[in-house]
């Protein structure tokens, strides 16, 4: 059989043959994500479903207003790529849902639901979506993710950035990961701003299922420097780089049963950037007295104890097992720890708001933590 002459284009990076496939791919996924929404009142148009977009409605009868978000997932995927280089297995299905998580766990902050999702990749070289093995996988982590949040994925954007996109060795192929989300606050009256954080409220803090998305490049810098890499056994027998692509947890549904339940939430706040430093995220003169902990992941805890990463530092760089945080007055606490257990989630009620200079005084370890960007 005689191949097609690439064209000029392709010579140049650009082949829209080998990209075709994994295009294919995340169509056939997004097309079973369409009636995802249905259940708080979205529909998607489905005979408006292409590259250039989505169009929604929402169909329900409760006075609603919009959320939207968009995040990137940083330099996680490296890790994915560097496994995937050495063991031959592709992780791209947890990375799907940290692409998604990332976005969506933002969103969820304000009390909104997801509904509607679009993606954006920037690969290195066109030869990085033509994985099929990879593109499967990556595929596969939407459509479950999206299924469990309850989102469509109607739309999204794959290009080929060669001259933008390189990633450092040994890794050889990439793509940047990003995302946009849509959420629906029905009724309205359910936006969470902030704004009633007070003194005397309580932090309620929700397990983590590992790293998330977050101190990935220290991760990184620090497992390059170790005899075996990523392929470092932790205690606990898993390897690095395995328990480094843990896939990041959803907090929707303990969000969605609070709001179901009509639980007074003043603020939500996900454990990302700035680790429990985070915790002091309100400008005002709050201070966030730290009283217990819960259980601190493998990885964290060897980052600590045998790579000799401060605590300080490890504070302030993940997120100590914890992916989420409420902040309640005290009489619904005893009401968020039932329900959040009744769905799933490990909680625990870790400490309280207080009125002082802004900062998280970490009890459990007598440390003091400046607020983000300090």
């Amino acid at each position: 059989m005689e191949l097609k002459p690439k064209s000029e284009y392709a010579k140049s990076g650009v082949d829209y043959t080998v990209m075709e496939p994994f295009k294919m791919a995340m169509i056939a996924a997004g097309k079973k994500t369409l009636k995802f929404p249905n259940k708080r009142g979205v529909f998607i148009n489905e005979d408006a479903t292409h590259a250039h977009g989505a169009v929604f409605e929402y169909r329900g009868d409760q006075p609603h207003i919009w959320c939207q978000t968009q995040e990137d997932l940083g330099n996680k995927n490296w890790i994915a790529e560097w496994m995937y280089q050495n063991t031959g297995k592709t992780y791209y299905d947890s990375i799907a849902i940290d692409t998604a998580l990332i976005v969506v766990n933002d969103v969820i902050a304000q009390g909104a639901m997801p509904v509607v999702f679009t993606d954006q990749l920037e690969a290195s070289e066109s030869a990085w979506y033509g994985d099929e093995k990879r593109a499967k996988n990556f595929a596969n982590g939407f459509l479950q993710i999206c299924e469990e949040v309850g989102m469509a994925l109607p739309a999204g954007e794959s290009a080929s950035c060669t001259y933008l996109i390189n990633p450092k060795s040994p890794v050889k192929q990439i793509a940047t990961l990003s995302g946009s989300v849509t959420g629906i606050v029905a009724p309205k009256e359910k936006l969470i701003t902030g704004k009633d954080l007070s003194a005397g409220d309580h932090i309620i803090a929700v397990a983590s299922s590992g790293l998330h998305a977050n101190g990935i490049s220290l991760v990184i810098k620090k497992a390059m420097e170790l005899p075996e890499q990523f392929l470092t056994k932790l205690p606990n027998g898993n390897s690095l780089g395995s328990e480094s692509l843990i896939a990041t947890k959803s907090y929707v549904k303990l969000v969605e049963t609070l709001q179901e339940n009509s639980v007074n939430i003043h603020a939500l706040l996900p454990g990302t950037g700035d680790g429990v430093g985070k915790i002091a995220f309100d400008k005002r003169p709050f201070q966030y007295r730290i009283h217990s902990w819960l259980k601190v992941p493998p990885l964290m805890e060897y980052f600590c104890d045998e790579i000799k990463v401060p605590l300080m530092d490890c504070l302030k760089t993940f997120n100590w097992g914890v992916g989420y945080y409420i902040f309640t007055p005290a009489s619904e606490v005893d009401k968020i720890l039932t329900l959040g257990k009744k769905v799933g989630y490990t909680l625990a009620d870790v400490g309280v708001v207080e009125d002082g200079k802004r900062q998280t005084i970490f009890e459990p370890n007598n440390i003091i933590l400046t607020p983000p960007g300090e």
